[in-house]
């Protein structure tokens, strides 16, 4: 690239005979060795090609030679470095233009390319001219791009290559040659030079598309004005907006050249409509995945809709992100909670349905549903109401029946309920400022594998992340924190959710959850809840809690595992199952995995339990659990035990629990010391041939002592006159009208002590 050079002699470093003091032998700067009274370094009074200049005789594999005084550079500055070079004698090596990078501070600025590209000595005496031009730009000719932040530049070369050769060095120029460049970066194009009006009324595409042609490598300008565009308009150039455009809602707008929200809010002059055009754009056109919301709060005056951004999109499938920026609420009806009553009936038998609603043309999809036999977090997904019927995320409990209900609409920031189908979304480094005023993001119908990522739910009016069909599918939310906008409120009193799922394999990780109704409602099964923490607690002494984490399925196959898990319970039910009662064909409660937690109380009750198993229906056992390696703490005020069976709706069967393992668990301020096995030691003081061991309290969910897995004396056993009996008993398990005692029976009055191993389960 021919370059065009302004003189300035600021810019030219000392000459060599002017002391090679000013030279640095590393990188230039203050303190570092330099080149004065080198053996291997000589200042030649007068070169046939260069006059007075340096020669150097190579002897290491990186040889620098740098000026030891700051050459400023500045952001929108370009300078050309150039010397000539010739090899006299030895080996050949290669050169190259390099320098230290420093900020105002005089520190070295990190990731800079600082040289450029090496020449060949090819011969002895041949004249070989080096440079290199550095600016603050990525501009075609410019070898060292600082960007803003190089405030200046120590300057030179580097000798590369086989050692013991000499070369002479000509005194280094430095010139700006910033003009040359000036062209490129005010190179754009105009749109009223191609006819476009600006005034709101006259179609302007025709005017864009041909500045858009004419622009090539530089910009368009859109001066002041409203351009009126009347149907799909792609720009290719980076696209300045001075003026705005004004589009039909259906009309799509692809800025490719400079895809960003930034860009589109400039574009349309307002926040909400350039996010509406910005998603409309991510979700129809395939050039970009990313919307990158230029680390900006964008304030919303409305819920983001797919009939509002996208009218007709109904689907999608590929991966798609919105990324680095907030999400603010301005305060307004359209965010106002919406409550209708309707009358339905049920039939377990089509348990995703409700038929003959009333009210139904007023009930919106995404409406909570809550009445009697109504599980947490049901929602409408589909309506038809030609034929008054009602499709649901979940089924309902409460059997055969026509009932009253409630149905909620609670607004939110981004709402895809309109979509059936919605996969691999990624919100990435977003915070959704709520501020009281909306909820965070509603996913649609149906869907797999969206993600939120390093992501901010700040004081959500009523819920987080809300699902209202199977678009939880594989749904990761890693590393988010979720504040409650009942921070303040006690317990009992809060009703906000920070995230509901109704389909499989979810993973829950890393995430902070603060002072919720409930942290999740987790339909479905497969999931992995794994490193968070989330706590429930307030400020009132002997506070009542509830659960953080609610499991509706009760075969759930899910781990819970490394949690701090505070002042709330793990509640496990089958409140989402149409028919509550168990029948042979089914699976109960199993599944469930929960290992090295940290469960946490403080200034709670005595009643207060971290495991909760409540079944909605008879017959219902545990056939599955694992609670390992966790410890439970009570702070303040003591608690009975960790674990309880709610019995509003029914008691577990006994009988047939299997498989259930509660081992390695550490207690602190619990007054039952919870296991399965469990090991009770025993004495019978006085003779007797049937001795009677009570297994109250230790084994998990008051169960039945079942099983005696072992049984060894812990002492002699003798009868009553004191001779030793060698005979074992033989076992009755399941004793006594509770069913809590083992019997050992003898074929002779017996006493002594004795350890033995019990279970609440059969093992397999």
């Amino acid at each position: 690239m021919a370059v065009a050079a302004v003189g300035n002699k600021a810019l030219m470093p000392r000459e060599f005979r002017a002391g090679l003091s000013f030279w640095s032998r590393t990188d230039g700067t203050p303190n570092s060795p330099n080149w004065a009274g080198q053996t291997n370094a000589a200042v030649v009074p007068a070169d046939e090609d260069f006059g007075s200049c340096l020669e150097i005789l190579k002897l290491q594999d990186m040889t620098s030679l740098r000026y030891m005084q700051r050459t400023p550079i500045s952001p929108g500055t370009y300078l050309r470095i150039s010397t000539r070079v010739k090899a006299i004698a030895g080996n050949l090596p290669n050169v190259r233009i390099a320098a230290f990078a420093g900020d105002s501070s005089g520190a070295a600025v990190p990731g800079l390319l600082t040289f450029a590209p090496a020449v060949s000595l090819t011969g002895y005496g041949n004249v070989v001219e080096v440079s290199a031009i550095v600016g603050s730009g990525r501009r075609d000719g410019v070898d060292m791009p600082w960007g803003r932040n190089a405030a200046f530049g120590y300057f030179g070369l580097d000798l590369m290559g086989d050692n013991n050769g000499s070369v002479r060095i000509e005194n280094f120029v430095i010139e700006d040659v910033t003009a040359a460049f000036m062209p490129g970066m005010l190179d754009w194009v105009d749109v009223r030079d191609f006819g476009a009006l600006g005034n709101g009324v006259a179609d302007d595409r025709a005017a864009f598309v041909a500045a858009n042609q004419a622009a090539g490598g530089g910009q368009i300008l859109v001066p002041q004005g409203t351009y009126f565009i009347g149907s799909d308009l792609s720009l290719s150039a980076p696209t300045r907006f001075t003026g705005t455009l004004r589009m039909p809602r259906n009309a799509r707008l692809a800025l490719t050249g400079k895809f960003d929200f930034s860009t589109y809010a400039s574009a349309f002059g307002d926040e909400t409509e350039g996010m509406k055009r910005a998603l409309q754009a991510l979700f129809g056109f395939t050039d970009h995945s990313v919307l990158d919301l230029n680390g900006r709060v964008v304030h919303l005056t409305e819920p983001m809709t797919a009939s509002t951004f996208a009218p007709g999109l109904t689907t999608f499938a590929n991966r798609r992100v919105i990324t680095n920026g907030q999400i603010a609420i301005v305060p307004g009806p359209a965010w106002a909670t919406r409550t209708v009553g309707g009358v339905g009936t049920y039939n377990p038998n089509q348990p995703l349905q409700l038929s003959g609603v009333s009210n139904i043309a007023n009930i919106e999809i995404g409406s909570r549903i809550s009445g009697n036999g109504v599980g947490r977090e049901v929602y409408v997904n589909g309506r038809n109401i030609g034929a008054g019927t009602l499709s649901l995320s979940q089924p309902l409990f409460g059997g055969a029946g026509t009932r009253s209900y409630t149905f909620t609409r609670n607004r939110y920031a981004f709402d895809f309920s309109e979509m059936e189908q919605m996969s691999r979304l990624n919100f990435d480094d977003v915070e959704f400022l709520m501020d009281g005023e909306a909820s965070g993001v509603m996913l649609s119908g149906m869907g797999s594998m969206n993600t939120f990522r390093d992501c901010y739910f700040t004081r959500p009016k009523d819920r987080g992340i809300t699902s209202i069909g199977t678009a939880c599918q594989g749904m990761t939310v890693d590393r988010c924190e979720f504040l409650s906008n009942e921070l303040g409120d006690l317990a009992q009193n809060r009703t906000s959710i920070g995230l509901n799922v109704n389909a499989n394999d979810t993973k829950i990780r890393h995430n902070r959850f603060v002072r919720f109704g409930h942290f999740m409602v987790a339909g479905g099964g497969g999931h992995i809840i794994e490193g968070n923490h989330w706590f429930q607690g307030d400020a009132a002494q002997n506070g009542v809690r509830f659960g953080g984490l609610i499991l509706t399925q009760p075969n759930v196959q899910a781990t819970v595992t490394g949690n701090y898990i505070d002042n709330c319970s793990i509640e496990w039910t089958n409140e989402h199952d149409p028919m509550p009662n168990f029948v042979g064909d089914e699976y109960s409660f199993g599944g469930l995995t929960v290992t090295g937690n940290t469960f946490l109380a403080s200034n709670t009750t005595l009643g207060f339990n971290w495991l909760v198993v409540k079944p909605y229906g008879s017959g219902h056992f545990i056939h599955g659990l694992a609670v390992m390696g966790n410890v439970f703490k009570s702070m303040n005020n003591k608690i009975n035990r960790i674990d309880r069976v709610d019995t509003t709706f029914a008691q577990l069967d006994y009988t047939r629990m299997r498989n259930v393992q509660f081992q390695g668990n550490m207690f602190n301020g619990v007054l039952v010391y919870v296991a399965n096995p469990v090991d009770i030691s025993f004495t019978q003081g006085t003779a007797a041939n049937r001795w009677i061991v009570p297994v109250d309290v230790a084994l998990p969910f008051n169960g039945w002592a079942k099983n005696v897995e072992s049984l060894i004396a812990k002492s002699a056993i003798t009868n009553a006159a004191n001779q030793r009996v060698t005979e074992m008993p033989w076992v009755q398990s399941t004793v006594g009208t509770s069913r809590k005692q083992v019997a050992l029976n003898w074929s002779g009055p017996a006493r002594g002590s004795v350890s033995l191993r019990v279970r609440m389960d059969d093992p397999i």
